[in-house]
């Protein structure tokens, strides 16, 4: 269940959030509810480029093989593909970035993007161990698409999801050893991105362990203060 914006809150115009934090951190779910509580776009990269591998499009042709084995695209792709998505109509009060920056060099073609307007960057953080537990049982339906967990130890290929009764599958790259690449591969770059944001005023860092309702609270919290901010800053400007 989403919870309305504050009264205060929802008279600011604009929500430019980004999420920074491994795979397997709570991301996905948590931008969910915020967008939703704030009537913006959540531009995942990864929901992106898996849906052009399962459509075959050229993107997805391009960037099949370094999904598979746990790699990270290019920054010239990602870009590309942000600017693109950035530029639509949805977009233009405000989005959640999912998956991009991922990089430093990320991170300055989205200030540039931005061209200077406030962005909101929250980090989730969870230990790699509890990341591995967390992907190693996570499965997708074939007919829905709901993502969701199976017991420890289950297949759950051959469980039927609850929702719709289809067929759950796990991920191609959630696999242990894939998952332990990811992570890998996400720390390579996470340290210089997160040393990037963190002296910001807007950044946050929230325990991703938490029950997931506490952490989507606590992101909330730290989105409204930083909109109540925003408009005392712009309010003295005037």
């Amino acid at each position: 269940m989403t919870t309305p914006p504050t009264p205060r809150a929802s008279r600011q115009a604009r929500v430019n959030l980004i999420f920074i934090g491994p795979p397997g951190s709570g991301k996905g779910t948590q931008a969910v509810r915020i967008a939703d509580r704030y009537g913006i776009p959540h531009i995942s990269t990864g929901d992106i480029l898996r849906a052009a591998v399962k459509a075959g499009t050229p993107l997805g042709r391009q960037v099949e093989a370094t999904l598979a084995g746990g790699g990270l695209v290019s920054d010239d792709l990602m870009t590309d593909l942000v600017r693109s998505r950035l530029q639509q109509r949805d977009a233009q009060n405000g989005f959640l970035l999912d998956g991009f920056p991922r990089t430093v060099s990320q991170a300055h073609t989205l200030d540039e993007l931005l061209g200077g307007a406030p962005l909101i960057v929250t980090m989730l953080s969870v230990a790699s161990d509890a990341i591995v537990n967390r992907l190693s049982n996570r499965r997708i339906c074939e007919a829905c698409g709901i993502t969701q967990s199976v017991f420890v130890g289950s297949e759950g290929e051959n469980e039927a999801c609850p929702y719709c009764g289809g067929r759950l599958v796990r991920r191609q790259d959630d696999a242990p050893e894939t998952i332990r690449r990811r992570l890998e591969n996400y720390a390579a770059v996470a340290e210089p991105l997160i040393g990037y944001y963190h002296e910001r005023p807007s950044f946050a860092t929230i325990d991703g362990l938490q029950r997931p309702d506490d952490v989507t609270a606590a992101i909330a919290a730290h989105v409204d203060r930083q909109r109540i901010l925003l408009a005392d800053r712009l309010r003295g400007v005037e």
